[in-house]
Formats: structure tokens, sequence, C-alpha cells
């Protein structure tokens, strides 16, 4: 019996072996250079950026109350210490890696690098104009506006991933789903609800997160969903399929982790806020215009 059981987990060992090994070489076979040298393009470029002097940089910062459309584009890419350009050059890593993974796996690498282009070319414009709907006397930069729209990207990479690679009956429209999910969990983290705190504005982030919920729930439920089938579903397959499952687990860990990045419950810092309000529409629109690509067909390879 105990030969037996050997057997059994020797073969075992070696399909799991063989399956990370075709993961591997499918996805160096997909990966192309010219993708790589863009992604390593952006931290290169806020690198540079971050070698000018300090003087320069307040100078290409967005002031709320002197915009210009060329600071309104240059305040993304600056930043004014070294922890927070790490920071969001590690986000940017993260996010950009494995969503990049899961689109040329799924077959969607146009569609992640027009979006990225997009990101990175006309977001800091929109999101900086966007920003002038909340009057103050500071300056905004940094680069986690664009890190929130690659966050707000992934579900729909998930969601294209899951379909070619385990679910090809699957519905792209039913994403919206994870939307008001994701964004009810947003809205609980930069909200939190604290002793003391019971009323109207102390339960506002509560009440989000509860919709939140409820909105992902009825939308699955209306899109033919069974949540429950649906989870038991997503596991087996994440846990059955070496290499795709794992990237797939790791994408959905992202997904609902780093928002506790972009919204934690005390925004305050050392002379600076985070800024939740752009990190909320970077967020909502790179997911909301890709989205309606998408169900329109658009970008099917």
């Amino acid at each position: 019996m105990t030969a037996s059981s050997n057997v059994r987990s020797d073969g075992t060992a070696a399909g799991r072996d063989a399956d990370d090994a075709g993961f591997r070489h499918e996805l160096l076979a997909r990966v192309r250079f010219v993708d790589l040298l863009v992604l390593a393009a952006v931290p290169a470029v806020l690198g540079a950026v971050f070698s000018l002097p300090e003087s320069t940089r307040r100078s290409l910062a967005f002031a709320y109350t002197d915009p210009t459309v060329r600071t309104a584009f240059t305040a993304h890419y600056v930043h004014l210490d070294v922890d927070h350009l790490a920071g969001n050059v590690a986000g940017y890593g993260v996010l950009a890696g494995v969503g990049y993974a899961l689109a040329v796996l799924a077959g969607y690498r146009r569609f992640f690098m027009a979006a990225l282009a997009t990101f990175l070319a006309a977001f800091p414009v929109i999101l900086s104009a966007l920003n002038l709907a909340v009057p103050r006397n500071a300056i905004g930069f940094g680069f986690s506006g664009i890190n929130m729209a690659l966050a707000g990207l992934l579900p729909l990479l998930l969601g294209v991933y899951a379909r070619e690679r385990f679910f090809p009956e699957a519905s792209l429209r039913a994403l919206p789903a994870a939307f008001f999910l994701l964004v009810g969990w947003m809205a609980l983290l930069a909200l939190p609800v604290s002793e003391g705190s019971l009323d109207g504005p102390g339960l506002a982030g509560l009440a989000t997160a509860i919709a939140g919920l409820l909105l992902g729930l009825l939308y699955a439920s209306s899109a033919g969903i069974r949540i429950r089938q649906a989870l038991r579903d997503t596991v087996r397959v994440a846990v059955s399929n070496t290499g795709y499952g794992d990237l797939f687990a790791v994408g959905v860990a992202l997904a609902v982790g780093y928002p506790t990045v972009g919204f934690p419950g005390d925004p305050t810092g050392t002379g600076s806020v985070v800024n939740l309000y752009v990190h909320l529409l970077g967020f909502c629109l790179a997911f909301i215009g890709p989205f309606a690509l998408l169900a329109g067909g658009a970008f099917e390879e």
C-alpha cells in the first residue's frame, strides 16, 4: 500500500512538473521583447524624473490653484521622496507584470498594450482635470493614479484569462459584478467603521460596501451565474492547473489586496495626503472604458 501510494505521489509530482514546464514555455514563447522594453521604460522614466533637482520636480507638479495642461500630464511622473517613488515603482512592477502575463496567455496582448498606452498618455491629463472638481490649495503628484488604473484593468484581464483557459462558455458581460464588489471593498477600506463613529458619516464606508456586495451578487445572478458553483469551480481549476492556475490565483489575490495600498484607512502622511479621489477615478475609468470595448467584441484575437 505504501509503495502504491508513493507511485501515485511520484506520478502526480511528475505531472505537476510537466504542467509547470509547459506553462513557463508558453509564457516565454508569447512574450515579446519590444513589450518588455515598453514595460521597463516606465520605471526608467520615473527614475529619470526623480533625478531632477527638487525645485524642477516641484515645478512639474500639478498646482490646483494654477493648473496647466503641461503639469496636468507631468505631475503623474513626479515624486518628491524616494519612498514614494519606490512604492509606486514596486506597485507598477507587480500590476503590469501580472497583467501582462494574464493578457498574453489569454490572447489579449493588444488589449493590454493599448490600455497601458492610454493610461500612460491620456489618463494623467484626464485624472488631473477631474481632480479640479475638488478645490484645494495644494499640489498633486505621483504615479499612484496610473497604478490604480492598472488595478482597474486587472479584473478584466482575469475575466478573459479565465474564459480562454478554464471556462470557454463564460460571458464577459458578468464582469461588472466584480467591479461592484471591489468598489464596495475600497469604500470599506477608505472609510472604516471605528468605535464612536456610528453615525451617518461613520457608516458611509460600511453602507457602500454592503451596497457593492448586493449589487455584485444581483448582477452576477442576473447574468446567470450560480455563485457557489462558480466559486467551487474557480478554486478547483486554480488548484488543478499548475502554473496557469497559480497565475490566476496571484491575479485574484492582487485584485483584492492592492486596494489596501491605494485606499489606506488613514490617508494622511508626513506633509502629504493620499488622494483617494484620484485613485477611485483611475480604477473606475480603467474598468468602464475597456469593459465597453470587450463587451462590444473589440480586441478579439
